[in-house]
C-alpha cells in the first residue's frame, strides 16, 4: 500500500527559530514557497541555509515557530508530508554496488509505489541514464551520481523538491544538465527550494533569491524573468 501523501501549493515558514544548544541557528524566519516557483537560500557559513532546508525536508523541526505545508503539519502529518517531498543531498548517497534501476527500485518499495516499472524507466530516460541503467554506481563520474541523485528525487513524484549545494563537483555540462532538472521542475508546477553558494548559478535558475545572515532572513529578491 502506498504512504498516504499531502497535497499542497505552498510551504509557509513562521517566524521559524532553531537553536542547538547555545547556538541559535535560525531567528524568527518567515517565508512562503510557492508552486512553480525555484527559491535559492544564500549567505555564508553558518548563515542557517542547510538548517532550513532540514526543516523543510522534515528531518528536524524548529525550537519555536511554524511550517505549513498547506493545510498539514508536523509532527501529526509526518507520513504524509515526507511521501510529498524529494531530497538531492550534497552527497548522492547511493549504494555503489546497487545499479540505478535497483536503487529506483528499492526507492519504489520504501515509497510503496504499485508497479513502479514504467515510472522507472521515463526518470531513467530523463536523468539520461537509460544506457547506464545496470551498471554499478561505483563506476559513475560525480555527475552521474548526481544525475541519479535527481532520479531518486524525482521517482515519486514529489510536490516540493529541495536541492543542497547542487553544483559541488559538476563540471559545465553537468551543471547544464542540473539547470534543466530544475526548469522542468518549475514547468510541473512544484515548491523548488536549493541552498547554493553558487551566486551565479542561483541568478540563472531562482526565481526568489533569499539571503540569510547569522540564522536571520536578511533579503529577499525577485528575478527578473
Amino acid at each position: 500500500m502506498a504512504t498516504p501523501r499531502a497535497s499542497f501549493d505552498t510551504v509557509v515558514v513562521e517566524r521559524v527559530t532553531r537553536v542547538y544548544g547555545v547556538t541559535r541557528a535560525l531567528a524568527g524566519v518567515s517565508h512562503t514557497f510557492r508552486a512553480g516557483e525555484v527559491a535559492s537560500l544564500e549567505g555564508g557559513n553558518g548563515a542557517g541555509k542547510s538548517t532550513l532546508l532540514g526543516i523543510l525536508a522534515t528531518l528536524s523541526r524548529p525550537t519555536s515557530g511554524e511550517v505549513h505545508w498547506g493545510e498539514y503539519r508536523m509532527p501529526e502529518d509526518r507520513d504524509s508530508i515526507r511521501a510529498a517531498v524529494g531530497l538531492v543531498a550534497h552527497d548522492a548517497m547511493v549504494y555503489p554496488d546497487l545499479t540505478p534501476r535497483e536503487s529506483l527500485v528499492l526507492m519504489a518499495v520504501l515509497h510503496g509505489l504499485d508497479d513502479p516499472t514504467a515510472r522507472i524507466e521515463a526518470v531513467l530516460a530523463g536523468a539520461g541514464l537509460t544506457p547506464l541503467g545496470d551498471r554499478p554506481a561505483r563506476t559513475f563520474s560525480r555527475g552521474q551520481l548526481q544525475r541519479l541523485a535527481v532520479a531518486r528525487a524525482e521517482l515519486h513524484d514529489p510536490i516540493l523538491v529541495l536541492f543542497d549545494e547542487p553544483t559541488t563537483g559538476l563540471d559545465a555540462r553537468a551543471v547544464a544538465r542540473l539547470e534543466e532538472d530544475i526548469a522542468r521542475a518549475r514547468s510541473r508546477a512544484r515548491i523548488v527550494v536549493l541552498v547554493t553558494h553558487d551566486a551565479a548559478f542561483a541568478e540563472r535558475v531562482a526565481d526568489v533569491r533569499i539571503t540569510l545572515d547569522r540564522g536571520k532572513l536578511a533579503e529577499v529578491r525577485r528575478v527578473a524573468r
